[in-house]
């Protein structure tokens, strides 16, 4: 995924030792200490354990994206992380619009509310969010994740763990790490940017938090993006 969106982007792969949330984080801990943008198509559930592992993604002038995981509505961590690109999934069709393609809401796509972490303050003023969660939401943006409607090479996949290097590729195109921060913050500052996901749902709950509308809404975010200008 990374190579099909920036191709000039250099590629480390780093290993964890097992699948524990400890060193998963040290994985990442190794991967800002060599790279700008640091994508996870991992998470698990939450615990009030996970506060301490937030220091090793508040990084200054490093953006860790996180999959919201392909399981429909519940949160999920790190992506509830506020120091971290939290990653819905969409399904992408053609269509014979001006853009080409349609988009609604992949069932599968994660979001959530955070039983833990704080609401950070880039998101107490999205009136979608406030009105279903007051704590972390997710999440924050979103690209092609139905492996039914998903990227195509030798073989389709999809899942928000194809979405999360896209989006971290984007952020590679955009190349700021170092202005907007190790948070998604910057992303609600250029809605304009991102072509707005309004239908479809992954899962039962009211409002915004399964539903995709108009504006933030849990599976998609804030949308996909239109280019690099939103990064």
């Amino acid at each position: 995924m990374v190579s099909a969106i920036c191709p000039n982007c250099h590629i480390l792969l780093v290993e964890a030792t097992t699948n524990s949330f400890t060193n998963l984080a040290a994985a990442d801990d190794y991967a800002a200490s060599q790279a700008s943008w640091i994508s996870n198509s991992w998470s698990g559930g939450e615990s009030s354990g996970e506060l301490s592992l937030d220091s090793h993604y508040n990084k200054a002038g490093k953006v860790f994206t996180f999959a919201s995981g392909d399981s429909g509505f519940g949160a999920q961590y790190p992506a509830t992380s506020p120091f971290v690109g939290a990653v819905g999934g969409t399904s992408l069709t053609k269509a014979s619009n001006s853009r080409g393609w349609t988009e609604s809401a992949w069932s599968g796509a994660g979001s959530g509310c955070s039983a833990f972490e704080a609401q950070p303050s880039w998101q107490h003023t999205v009136t979608n969010i406030t009105a279903v969660c007051s704590n972390r939401a997710e999440a924050d943006i979103s690209a092609i994740g139905d492996p039914n409607t998903g990227v195509s090479g030798w073989l389709v996949f999809g899942g928000t763990s194809v979405a999360t290097p896209i989006i971290a590729s984007v952020y590679g195109l955009a190349n700021n790490a170092g202005t907007v921060g190790g948070n998604a913050s910057s992303l609600y500052s250029h809605t304009s940017s991102f072509f707005d996901v309004t239908s479809g749902s992954n899962g039962s709950c009211a409002g915004a938090m399964c539903n995709a509308t108009t504006g933030w809404d849990g599976p998609t975010g804030l949308g996909t993006p239109n280019g690099s200008g939103g990064f």
